[in-house]
């Protein structure tokens, strides 16, 4: 979807359907036609939240969103409003949509900055359709019902100086679909090494993005025990994908200033990217077992807020870590009662070979570390608990960090992808101790499951400020607004966000 912003008056651009957001108690913009305003004067058009009516006029559509009370109007809103907007204007057979920004073009400049990229971002977020394994053409010859078309553009209109926050957003929304292709992909599609190839690509296109992919036999001559265990029970080659970037120098355009990240501590993002999980020896039901394709949705939104980060040139140093396996139940599986070693020489007795991803960000974590991260954030879709803890409203946060811990619900608000904090306290530790080997991946008793994981992976960061990210309950079947069924790409826009305030 191409983006575009002006300062003109919406009726003036070539939009075929132009949006006219209306906050409860006020009417219809003054430079809307007629129309519009006889819409709200009749009840037809409301300005409760989300209330939708459409009119003709002028060669155009318009369509009327109500966005409830003013003092209500977070981006969050804006971007649920902006979905409604978008589905039924698709429903019309739109092809441009013009949105109208309500308020006073002469408001606050960062506040209608952010009102403009929710919008965009709930508009080509709403616009998302995964059609990959899709046949083009109906059983009866004839073509298959493939619904309303996705949109060609979107004008954000009525304010100067919005160019470069519909811009920005357009990145960041776009990498949220790219995730959500990568995790809708089915297991047979997105192996490990597809994900591995995936990421080299991006290198390749993207200034200042480095990627390197190592294969089981670097895994393992790494030390990596707990990831090189897991991914042993598959015949598909794991991947350990590394991902660094640096901004671009003064040859570059932008050129980053003299010293700009030198103060900076280097962020690193390490992201879980099992791309089928049936349990291993320890087999899930067979029940909803197809969606543990969604396993890798760490890595999925690792990856991408990676390549948004680079296509932003945000001025920062990143490290990115990613273990891509498959976890299988073969004759070369891990076994419950196994011990194995991780990076850092601790052990670790597997109590339950489907609580793999924590065995694999515990090496991923180590070589997050070693390559130079200084602030780590891992995300991972890690225990059913925080299903049942926080349902698919919060993603799950455990820190060993109060400022960091604080950057990133900030981030959360900021994206819309809240995040709530759990404790992590000393008497965990004992949950987890081995009887046989130093750790133990899933302690009897079902105590504090989703604190339990986190605890778990704190024994791998150190000293180095980290904070861990349970998304299991977020990253598919989200169902809002913008983000519906199947995969919901969460984690993507709080990293962005989560870089852009580590370069303040």
């Amino acid at each position: 979807m191409h983006t575009s912003a002006t300062a003109n008056a919406a009726r003036t651009t070539d939009a075929d359907t132009i949006v006219v957001g209306v906050p409860a108690g006020q009417g219809a913009p003054a430079d809307a036609p007629a129309q519009v305003a006889e819409l709200l004067d009749s009840g037809e058009a409301r300005t409760s939240f989300k209330a939708l009516a459409l009119t003709h006029a002028d060669g155009k559509r318009w369509l009327v969103v109500g966005l409830g009370p003013q003092d209500e109007l977070t981006a969050e809103r804006a971007r649920a409003a902006a979905a409604v907007a978008c589905a039924r204007a698709k429903e019309t057979s739109a092809r441009t949509l013009c949105w109208a920004l309500p308020g006073d073009p002469g408001a606050d400049v960062q506040e209608r900055q952010a009102l403009a990229a929710a919008v965009v971002e709930g508009t080509i977020l709403a616009d998302y359709r995964f059609e990959r394994h899709k046949s083009s053409v109906g059983g009866d010859g004839g073509q298959a019902d493939a619904g309303p078309r996705p949109l060609d553009g979107l004008i954000i209109a009525g304010a100067d100086g919005l160019e470069d926050a519909v811009a920005q957003a357009t990145i960041v929304a776009d990498a949220v679909n790219r995730a959500r292709d990568l995790q809708n992909r089915p297991g047979n599609d997105l192996t490990p090494t597809a994900l591995g190839e995936y990421a080299r690509a991006l290198a390749e296109e993207i200034p200042g993005l480095w990627v390197q992919v190592s294969g089981r036999a670097d895994i393992v001559g790494r030390g990596m025990g707990a990831f090189a265990a897991v991914a042993q029970g598959s015949e598909q080659e794991p991947a350990l994908i590394t991902i660094k970037y640096d901004p671009p120098h003064e040859d570059q355009d932008p050129p980053t200033r003299a010293g700009e990240t030198a103060s900076t501590p280097i962020l690193g993002l390490v992201g879980k990217a099992v791309t089928f999980d049936s349990g291993g020896i320890s087999l899930k039901p067979g029940a909803k077992m197809a969606e543990m394709k969604f396993d890798m949705s760490g890595g999925a939104a690792v990856i991408e807020a990676a390549a948004a980060i680079a296509r932003l040139r945000l001025p920062l140093r990143l490290v990115a870590v990613v273990g891509a396996t498959e976890n299988l139940p073969s004759g070369r599986a891990i076994k419950p009662g196994d011990i194995v070693t991780a990076a850092n020489g601790k052990t670790i007795e597997i109590n339950n070979t489907d609580a793999e991803g924590r065995l694999v960000l515990a090496d991923c974590l180590w070589h997050a570390i070693n390559e130079g991260a200084e602030r780590v954030v891992d995300l991972a879709t890690l225990t059913g608990a925080v299903i049942i803890a926080l349902g698919s409203t919060y993603a799950g946060l455990m820190s060993n960090d109060d400022g960091l811990a604080a950057e990133i619900e900030a981030a959360g608000e900021r994206s819309g992808e809240i995040v709530w904090r759990l404790p992590l306290h000393e008497e965990y530790e004992a949950l987890i101790k081995g009887k046989y080997g130093d750790l133990d991946n899933a302690p009897e008793g079902r105590k504090a499951g989703t604190i339990v994981g986190g605890t778990f992976l704190s024994n791998f960061v150190g000293e180095t400020p980290w904070a861990h990210l349970d998304i299991a309950g977020s990253a598919w079947e989200l169902d809002r607004e913008y983000v519906g069924k199947g995969a919901s790409g969460y984690g993507v826009r709080l990293l962005v966000e989560l870089a852009k305030s580590h370069c303040i």
